[in-house]
């Protein structure tokens, strides 16, 4: 049987978010053996390096936005990246950087499923909805507008990154974790009809009946790409975000997520993004995220036999 083959692709700036560090964060999820873990699934592992763009200018928003030429190229390099390796029949892993680089990368994904005739289902592990415009963004910090970007709602040259606009619509989309939305953005992700599993939702059903939802109609002819925002955990297990929002999932929760991700035999490309090292002790998240990606790609807690 032939090998999976993930390319890691680095992609080491903080341009689109508030605080500065998940520029460090490809870094730290090598030092804490990505590849050397995901080898060990039986997996051949290539490691493409670092993307380049412009560096961070760390200036105010304008017209709502922050760094909005930097995101731009940030972008485009990662899209152009990300297709790249799909085409060439490769898994693709980014290495992130902030979130706002998920516009290149989803919009890479879901211009190769339009491409293969596929179906496209995003699962966004998040604290956030990451649904803000410039019209109601309280900070202008572009991670926090990616969803809102791939579905249209954004400037022009993030939303028509891609061969589609908008890239994607907002029913591909099962957030899952979710537990700091803005004001004004609450509105708009309720006029999406957003498909939102938050926190409250996963304490009332639990995670096993939460998944099950989130993935149900997944078959043979659907991609399954996980957007993974590492403050979807706990910030008692992962400190190392700039962004940390109390209550989310526990390590446990958070294992299971992974292992019915896992259990479909779907996962068709990935996002880690927002690993802060510089708010991080010995690395402790960059592991704990690792080990949550081992997880997503097959590795089981329990003595279970495949099915």
């Amino acid at each position: 049987m032939k090998k999976q083959v993930v390319a890691l692709v680095g992609v080491p700036t903080d341009i689109g978010a508030g605080h500065r560090g998940a520029s460090m964060g490809p870094e730290a999820l090598r030092v804490a053996q990505l590849g050397e873990k995901l080898r060990r699934r039986d997996m051949q592992v290539i490691d493409r390096g670092n993307l380049h763009g412009p560096m961070n200018p760390w200036q105010p928003p304008e017209d709502g936005y922050r760094h909005l030429p930097e995101v731009i190229a940030w972008n485009l390099a990662v899209h152009t990246a990300i297709h790249q390796e799909l085409q060439a029949g490769r898994l693709p892993v980014m290495l992130g950087g902030d979130h706002s680089l998920a516009i290149g990368s989803i919009s890479a994904v879901a211009r190769y499923c339009h491409e293969q005739g596929r179906k496209l289902r995003v699962l966004w592990l998040d604290a956030h909805a990451d649904f803000n415009t410039s019209q109601v963004t309280p900070s202008g910090n572009i991670h926090g507008m990616p969803v809102a970007c791939l579905c249209g709602n954004g400037p022009r040259e993030l939303v028509e990154i891609g061969d589609r606009v908008p890239a994607v619509t907002p029913d591909v989309f099962r957030q899952i974790g979710i537990r700091s939305v803005d004001e004004g953005e609450k509105r708009l992700v309720r006029q999406a009809k957003m498909d939102i599993y938050d926190m409250r939702h996963i304490d009332e059903v639990g995670m096993k009946r939460t998944m099950e939802e989130a993935l149900d109609g997944l078959d043979e002819n659907t991609h399954l790409h996980v957007s993974f925002d590492v403050d979807f955990l706990d910030p008692s297990i992962a400190p190392g975000v700039g962004t940390t929002v109390r209550g989310g999932p526990t390590y446990r929760e958070s294992q299971l997520c992974m292992e019915m991700i896992a259990d479909t035999g779907r996962l068709a490309s990935l996002d880690i993004v927002e690993l802060n090292p510089a708010y991080d002790k010995r690395n402790r998240t960059a592991r704990l995220a690792v080990e949550l990606v081992e997880s997503l790609f097959g590795k089981s807690t329990l003595m279970r036999e495949p099915d």
